[in-house]
């Protein structure tokens, strides 16, 4: 669980998050989601499941975790998917699809919810919004470098070597940064994806070091 405010570097690994989960989805994925990469992460994949612009693809906080996605349509009019925070629901319908299976769940009930609210997700506090819009416009190979760098990051914040919270988007921004030099764009292969996920994983690890023995990230 984790928390962090505009005046601590250093957060611990065992604070409530600002934002918390509405479900466990174990410590990796609950750590992307109080930097909010978690949201960052699913606009790269929404730009490819369904081809959309990134422009075309926003980011909202809705803390009941009820409504799970909307698509707008030309009309403006938005279809929307609603359900309880369980994670056996759309791991049925991948199986399922296209069909529905009757299961002995709790129905859901929005007038026990009573309200369900929304908000913009502040850009400044949560940086790794930015990041991942910037890492699929870029497109090419630095999606790989941006998803490599934050699991090498949020596992060595989760292991206590002395990273800082805020440290995290600023080892993905470094890291993202020094593969500038080195990026692909065109002709992306599977071994061009592994061999950039691995530097950008001993990227972070160096850095991280780096930090923990009293120095800084510099991104350029």
């Amino acid at each position: 669980m984790y928390h962090v405010n505009s005046t601590s570097l250093y957060v611990s690994p065992h604070r409530v998050p600002s934002h918390e989960c509405s479900w466990d989805m174990g410590a990796k994925i609950t750590l992307d989601s109080a930097t909010m990469m978690n949201k960052g992460l699913e606009v790269i994949e929404a730009h490819y499941l369904f081809g959309a612009s990134y422009d075309d693809i926003d980011v909202v906080i809705h803390p009941q975790s009820i409504v799970h996605s909307m698509v707008e349509t030309m009309d403006t009019s938005c279809l929307a998917q609603l359900g309880w925070a369980d994670m056996r629901l759309p791991l049925v319908y991948s199986v399922s699809w296209p069909h529905r299976l009757r299961m002995p769940y709790k129905p859901l009930d929005l007038a026990e919810i009573g309200s369900l609210t929304f908000t913009k997700p502040d850009h400044e506090k949560y940086p790794c919004i930015r990041l991942a819009y910037d890492a699929g416009r870029v497109g090419g190979t630095m999606t790989a470098v941006l998803n490599a760098a934050n699991e090498a990051a949020n596992e060595m914040f989760r292991e206590d070597v002395g990273l800082g919270f805020l440290d995290i988007p600023k080892l993905i921004e470094g890291a993202m940064e020094a593969h500038k030099a080195d990026l692909k764009i065109d002709d992306v292969q599977l071994d061009d994806i592994l061999s950039c996920d691995a530097w950008a994983r001993e990227y972070v690890a160096k850095a991280s070091a780096e930090v923990a023995s009293g120095g800084k990230i510099l991104v350029v």
